[in-house]
């Protein structure tokens, strides 16, 4: 199994490799990407931060649950932080199970739980500000640089 966070692009081949079996009947997989608009703003580019060594942990979680759900599932995820340009791959998920249903299953539990607990966050980024989104309550939002809280 394969749980990473990397600072480059994310060789999707490897991701998948990584879950092959000779008993598995299928092979999801999960390229979650940079999108130009988010609710009508138009995204220059994101900025990912992570808690880097928890970050890790928590991806080991998740294929740990997953195993304990499909024991006979093959799990590998990788989260790319830094700078990622529009249409660049931001996480990469595959699992393989010997039914497809599973598969899928996995695959979205996956997704879902990353987002609901491995401290990772996004700034997003548009001509007219910036806002980080995944910082806990959601709560610090930027215009032009400054914090709208300190706005007044």
């Amino acid at each position: 199994m394969m749980f990473q966070i990397v600072k480059e692009p994310i060789d999707v081949s490897r991701v998948i490799e990584a879950v092959v079996d000779r008993n598995a009947g299928a092979i999801v997989t999960f390229i979650g990407t940079v999108r130009e608009l988010t609710k009508g703003k138009k995204t220059l580019y994101l900025e990912y931060e992570a808690y880097e060594s928890m970050a890790q942990k928590k991806l080991e979680q998740i294929g740990a649950e997953i195993k304990q759900q499909f024991p006979n599932a093959k799990v590998a995820i990788v989260h790319r932080i830094g700078r990622l340009e529009i249409t660049d791959a931001a996480v990469v998920i595959a699992v393989s199970t010997p039914h497809r249903a599973d598969a899928y299953e996995a695959n979205r539990y996956a997704i879902e739980r990353i987002k609901e607990m491995v401290p990772i966050w996004k700034k997003e980024h548009w001509e007219d500000g910036s806002l980080w989104i995944g910082n806990q309550q959601e709560t610090i939002s930027y215009e032009k640089g400054i914090p709208k809280e300190m706005k007044s």
